[in-house]
């Protein structure tokens, strides 16, 4: 992994924590997904006409992403319905990497030398911390219902994580992907919603339609940056490093939603820093 594709990377962690901070932010998380969801399904239709055309071998790995995206939209609002964002949103992410290594070992083929390894097992035990203070840190005894929730969350981004960096290869063309991405699953969250509220459905949106779009424009950004980085290096490490996006959530969730932060987050953040640094060594 070079300097360039991990800078990448951590940017499209900040942008991510940004995003999901405001599903979190928006009450209703139907309508918070909608306008985010939606809001990529029109980016996309925008860039599609101006980007090369995925080619044919990308197409299956393309509509099954979409279809993991949409569950994991699913399991991403009940997790944020029943847990606070301190604590869905670090074990959600945090169970992943390991995850992706295993998946992207027997998939692609791509079995990580010793300081890659290392650096994704590192990152991991920071992602851990993180995660298991974020139960400690809510002052209430667990909710395990949401916790499971958010581990499932977690799978389903393993497992998009992982046909996507092979399709985005087979693809060619990285804007092209993740602009039919956005326009295939972007459709199906907006198209509930307006079923279910039949006659009401720009009353509810319209509160939050601009805070809900720029949630789109950061995920459609944070995502693309992702997938470019997935044609450059190989996938464990960059879902590693993309999970640094936990320390920027935590930060947002002690400034906007006054959730604790505390000692043992600053450390697992250096446990972060250090696998981060073993991932680079090994690149």
């Amino acid at each position: 992994m070079t300097p360039l594709v991990a800078a990448a990377v951590l940017l499209a962690a900040v942008t991510h924590a940004s995003w999901n901070a405001i599903a979190h932010h928006i009450t209703d998380k139907l309508v918070g997904f909608t306008l985010i969801s939606g809001g990529g399904a029109l980016i996309g239709l925008l860039v599609a006409p101006f980007v090369a055309f995925p080619d044919g071998g990308a197409w299956p790995y393309l509509f099954l992403s979409a279809a993991l995206h949409v569950g994991y939209y699913a399991l991403l609002m009940r997790s944020y319905r029943l847990g606070d964002f301190g604590q869905a949103y670090p074990i959600a992410r945090g169970s992943a990497p390991l995850v992706v290594t295993l998946l992207a070992a027997v998939f692609a083929g791509e079995v990580p030398g010793g300081w890659q390894a290392a650096g994704v097992a590192v990152c991991s035990a920071g992602l851990t911390g993180l995660a298991l203070w974020g139960i400690r840190g809510s002052g209430r005894r667990p909710n395990w219902v949401a916790i499971g929730a958010a581990l499932l969350t977690g799978v389903s981004i393993a497992l998009y994580t992982v046909v996507d960096g092979l399709g985005v290869r087979a693809a060619h063309t990285p804007l092209g992907y993740i602009a039919w991405l956005m326009l295939v699953q972007g459709t199906v969250v907006p198209l509930y919603a307006v079923w279910r509220w039949r006659g009401d459905t720009v009353r509810r949106l319209r509160p939050y339609a601009r805070v809900g779009l720029l949630g789109a424009a950061l995920s459609v950004s944070a995502y693309a940056l992702v997938l470019w980085a997935q044609t450059r290096a190989d996938l464990a490490p960059i879902s590693a490093l993309r999970e640094s996006s936990i320390i920027v959530g935590a930060a947002i969730g002690a400034v906007f939603f006054k959730e604790r932060f505390g000692a043992p987050r600053l450390v697992a953040a250096g446990v972060m820093v250090a696998g981060i640094g073993l991932m680079l060594h090994a690149g």
